[in-house]
Parts: C-alpha cells; sequence; structure tokens
C-alpha cells in the first residue's frame, strides 16, 4: 500500500492547513482543545459551521448538487485530519452527517429543498430520537406509538439519552406505527419542530456532572404526515441506511492527536521513580500498545479508502473500524487516569469551560481527561454496541 500523497493531495493538505491556521480563533481551539465529548457546545460548533460554510466546507461528504464541495475521498479523509491537529471543534454530527444523508436518499423534493440548506447554514439544530427505556441496543423494541389522525400522526411515549435535546429545534424520530407482524415493520422515520405542543425535556446529568443528554416525553404530539420520510411503516430500513453514516470511521487522526496529548502527559508526569513517567517501563509498555493499535487502524481507514475510490463496498469495516475505534480511544482514556494518579479526580467543572479563567487544580492538561473517560464509557455503545458489531463481522466475515 502506497502511503505516500500525491503532489495534488499535498497541495491540497497545504491549503487546508493554511486556511485552518487563518481561521480557528483561539477561543475556537481552546473550545476544541477542552471538550470531553464528540459533541461540542452548541455556541462553538455553530460558531465554526458559520465559518466552514461561508467557505464552503461545511459538509465535506454531501455531494456538489446539494452543497457539497465536491472533495473526493482522499480529500475528506486529509481535511478530517488537519481539522483533528489543528485542534477544531467538532461540528454536531446530527445534521450534517446523519439525518441530511438520509433525506437525500429518501426524502421528497420539497423535503430536500427545505432542510438542506438549513442544515448547511447551522439555521436547525438536530437531535435523534431512537433509544428509549428498554429499547436502546434492540432498537427495534422501540413503543413511542404515533397514531394517524387525517393529515397528522399523533404520538405519544418518550425517547431517552437523546443528545442535546435541550439545544435542538429540530427531531429525527423512530415512531411505530403497527403493532402487528414483526417489530421492525412497524416503524416510521418522522421529523418533527422540538417546540410542538406536548413536547417536554427532562435533563440527565451524566457521571462526568454535564448535561449533554436527556429524556424527551410526547403527550398528544402532532406531527404532519408530510414531515415523515420514506413511506410508513418503511422506518427500519430508513433506520438501517443512517446508521451506516453514524458508523464510519475516519478516528484515527483524532486518536493520533489524544495519543499525542497523553505522551506529552507523561513527560510531565512524575513517575514511581523520580523522573518523569514516560521513563517508567510499564508505562512505556502501555503506551507502545495503544501505539500500534492506533497504527492498525490507520491502515484499515487506507484501506478502505483504497477500496471506496475504486468504488468498491469495503464491507464490514465499518462495524470493524466502530469497534476498534472506540475501545482504543477508551484505553487512552484509563492511561490518561493511570498518568494523572490523584490529580484526575479533581472536579472542575467551571475551569474547564471554554473561556475560563478561574484557577485549576493541577495540570491544564488534567483538566478534561476525567470528563473523557466518563463520556466516552459510551463510545461502545451509541452507534450500535461493540457486541453488535462483533456479530456482524462474524456473520460477514467468518460466516458463522
Amino acid at each position: 500500500m502506497n502511503l505516500d500523497l500525491s503532489p495534488q493531495d499535498l497541495a491540497f493538505r497545504d491549503e487546508v492547513r493554511t486556511f485552518l491556521d487563518e481561521a480557528l480563533t483561539p477561543e475556537l481551539r481552546q473550545a476544541g482543545r477542552r471538550a470531553t465529548s464528540v459533541f461540542m457546545d452548541k455556541a462553538y460548533s455553530l460558531a465554526w459551521q458559520k465559518i466552514l460554510h461561508q467557505k464552503g466546507w461545511v459538509a465535506p461528504a454531501w455531494p456538489v448538487q446539494y452543497g457539497g464541495p465536491g472533495w473526493n475521498e482522499m480529500q475528506r479523509h486529509i481535511f478530517a485530519a488537519e481539522c483533528a491537529r489543528a485542534g477544531a471543534p467538532s461540528l454536531a454530527p446530527m445534521g450534517l452527517k446523519m439525518v441530511g444523508p438520509v433525506i437525500m436518499g429518501y426524502g421528497t423534493d420539497e423535503q430536500k429543498a427545505y432542510y438542506l440548506p438549513r442544515m448547511l447554514a447551522g439555521e436547525d439544530y438536530w437531535c435523534q430520537g431512537y433509544s428509549e427505556p428498554g429499547a436502546g441496543s434492540d432498537l427495534a423494541a422501540l413503543q413511542l406509538r404515533a397514531r394517524l389522525d387525517g393529515d397528522h400522526y399523533v404520538l405519544d411515549g418518550s425517547k431517552i439519552w437523546t443528545t442535546h435535546a435541550h439545544w435542538a429545534n429540530r427531531m429525527f424520530c423512530l415512531v411505530r406505527t403497527q403493532t402487528e407482524g414483526k417489530p421492525q415493520a412497524g416503524i416510521t422515520f418522522l421529523l418533527l419542530e422540538m417546540d410542538t405542543p406536548g413536547i417536554s425535556v427532562k435533563p440527565i446529568i451524566t457521571l462526568a456532572g454535564e448535561h449533554e443528554v436527556n429524556q424527551v416525553f410526547f403527550d398528544n404530539v402532532r406531527v404532519p404526515v408530510s414531515s415523515r420520510i420514506g413511506a410508513e411503516n418503511a422506518g427500519w430500513t430508513v433506520a438501517k441506511y443512517l446508521l451506516e453514516f453514524e458508523r464510519g470511521g475516519g478516528s484515527a487522526a483524532g486518536l493520533k492527536v489524544s495519543f499525542e496529548r497523553l505522551k506529552a502527559l507523561a513527560r510531565e508526569e512524575a513517575g514511581d521513580g523520580g523522573g518523569p513517567l514516560i521513563n517508567d517501563p510499564a508505562f512505556r509498555a502501555k503506551l507502545a500498545a495503544a501505539g500500534v493499535a492506533l497504527d492498525a487502524i490507520e491502515m484499515t481507514e487506507h484501506r478502505v479508502l483504497a477500496a471506496l475510490a475504486s468504488g468498491n463496498n469495503p464491507g464490514p469495516a465499518s462495524s470493524m473500524l466502530k469497534t476498534q475505534g472506540t475501545e482504543a480511544m477508551q484505553r487512552l482514556d484509563e492511561i490518561a487516569i493511570e498518568g494523572l494518579a490523584h490529580y484526575a479526580g479533581v472536579e472542575q467543572l467551571e475551569a474547564r469551560a471554554p473561556g475560563s479563567n478561574l484557577p485549576f487544580v493541577g495540570p491544564e492538561h488534567g483538566l478534561t481527561s476525567m470528563a473523557r473517560y466518563m463520556n466516552n464509557r459510551a463510545a461502545s455503545i451509541y452507534g450500535g454496541s461493540n457486541e453488535i458489531q462483533r456479530d456482524i463481522m462474524a456473520r460477514l466475515v467468518l460466516g458463522l
């Protein structure tokens, strides 16, 4: 495999680097550096989105006809890698990366014309109504009832673990429109407005002390039939299509940045022998093992890029990358907590907020380590648990 970039790719990389150097403000860089989750605070993600939208780079994977830049697979990879290295804030994925492609694939012309430009401009902020109490990994068990009443569906039930529902003005949602037959056959995909009467949002505070997720309640909520994506009772097909985008790869660059931060931490923190922690043989062995795992993930991503560039389907590689990427991230978090020792347990919610000038306890690189560790425990569950991903690989790769 030739990993060298072509002259055209090198020129594009330099263009991206120049743009990031000029466009990323110190505040945005600090927000990216102090992020404790894959979901950035709305104020910073939208600020960065507007800058990218003005440049025409806000939706790297979108086709040109819908407002994308027309990049090839390698250009998208380069852009993602350079954003990670520059510490750019992540964009809210629910619209641009998830429901946007679904609307392109299954929406009507009217839905595409209305929703897609608003997504690009950041005029709508989306959340995902999938999981329910008792229906998380087993998504087909969802019970949020949608009863047809004229030209509206009437919704009753609840959704849980709904990320940023307290900030979102729109939701894409799976509802049950039929109870007979296979559970998957009675699900419908709806778009709805969060200020619709009957919707209420209850916060769930995470172990990290942050308000990121919520439970959303629906009490006699009326949603127009025109807001449906695809046919009634065909939402399972739409949902599976969306998961292809939620489970994709592209994590190696961000993991490499985290790995470099971890090595910097090890050079600054003291080991048991009095010297820096990075000189401790046991700790160095853990770093080395983590580095080898990241190299393997990066090589797999390059193989996927090569397959896509050749017009081939990479098959179950997305499940492989999702599993390996999330577990590698959790491994890096664990090593960071070990390296910080007693400083890792200090709760400093206000001090780690972007723009904060409050004093903090311990080294600055320790501000977010425990919160990252807590938040990233969910990474091997959301987007399809890693146990489910291994089942997919066992069937499609091993034929079990």
